[in-house]
């Protein structure tokens, strides 16, 4: 894992009562609520990205982007394929 860094947060008295009645219906222990919180905000900065570019893109032309995706998805591959055969050569 990489290094923590310590957050100091303020949520009301009955939004930490219903996460931990959440994590404890859970089987979470009290050190889970860090994980909790870290995956929470990964999921909420990925969607709100995803969204972003949705609206970003909304005006454009779905064969252009779709090829974009695809030679973006064949540059990848070809990437990993290189990686992959110079790690079995090592």
């Amino acid at each position: 894992m990489e290094e923590a860094v310590r957050w100091n947060i303020k949520v009301s008295k009955e939004t930490d009562l219903s996460l931990r009645t959440f994590l404890g219906a859970q089987g979470m222990k009290k050190g889970d609520l860090s994980k909790f919180i870290e995956e929470a905000v990964r999921q909420f900065v990925f969607h709100r990205t995803v969204q972003d570019i949705k609206t970003r893109n909304a005006d454009a032309n779905p064969a252009e982007l779709e090829k974009i995706i695809d030679n973006a998805v064949r540059e990848v591959r070809a990437e990993r394929r290189a990686k992959s055969k110079m790690a079995r050569k090592a």
